[in-house]
């Protein structure tokens, strides 16, 4: 769910001191909502693109127009087989910058590919995933795409090779490593947390409060992943919504 930045990472059916990530600044920028209310308060919303503005890491779901007039790209994770990111276009591409400024620094040789990935390839492959032979053939519209090229764009972060298929690629961001970690961890942590309860529940109000230790996102973005998974699932009370642990 992660900036990815973090990515907005759902499963499709989203104190340690809190780590800096890139979306920092973007999160506060000029016409974005703050993140700062309650979750309870925030569970339902009418409008998608509000909702993803409030819940940058959240999970909400996306609409497809929002793809397509490239406001947002989806990316699948290594997390769970049901599990994608929903990230702005202008975060990612503001990741991406960082990530070629890193492998340039390391390497000139064939950086060009990187223009070319940007210019070709994101406004033309909107899917989680790209074949061999179309990959190098949108590349192939900046400049010779060769292998090397390919293998800069892996090391930059921005593809990852399928292991089932080795001539499918999914597209990836950057530096996403550490938030996935988190992510794992932060949903075993919610979990456990509930289910050392007697009845395996606890106030959202009161859950929503809680420091996690192994992860380095808002608890509130584990509860709507783990809400939006179906492993958690509300009750209204007269106290509030109940948190309880899914026996579905």
């Amino acid at each position: 769910m992660a900036e990815p930045w973090p990515p907005y990472s759902s499963s499709s059916r989203g104190k340690k001191k809190r780590p800096r990530s890139p979306n920092d600044d973007a999160t506060s920028s000029q016409g974005r909502t703050e993140n700062s209310t309650s979750l309870e308060d925030n569970l339902i919303f009418s409008d998608t693109l509000i909702a993803l503005q409030l819940m940058r890491t959240q999970f909400p779901k996306l609409e497809k127009s929002l793809k397509k007039d490239r406001v947002l790209r989806v990316f699948k994770l290594n997390t769970g087989q049901d599990d994608h990111a929903i990230m702005f276009m202008d975060d990612y591409l503001k990741q991406m910058e960082s990530a070629v400024r890193r492998s340039k620094g390391k390497n000139q040789d064939c950086s060009e590919v990187f223009e070319w990935f940007e210019k070709y390839v994101l406004p033309s492959k909107l899917d989680v995933s790209i074949d061999h032979l179309e990959l190098c053939s949108l590349l192939s519209h900046g400049g010779d795409a060769r292998d090397k090229h390919i293998t800069l764009l892996m090391n930059a972060g921005l593809l990852t090779r399928q292991l089932i298929d080795p001539n499918m690629y999914w597209f990836s961001i950057p530096s996403i490593g550490p938030i996935l970690k988190g992510l794992t961890q932060g949903r075993k942590e919610v979990l456990s947390l509930l289910n050392r309860r007697k009845y395996k529940e606890m106030l959202l109000s009161s859950l929503e409060k809680t420091r996690l230790r192994l992860s380095p996102l808002d608890v509130r973005f584990h509860l709507r992943d783990l809400i939006g998974s179906g492993q958690i699932k509300t009750v209204q009370t007269a106290t509030g919504l109940l948190a309880r642990v899914s026996t579905d």
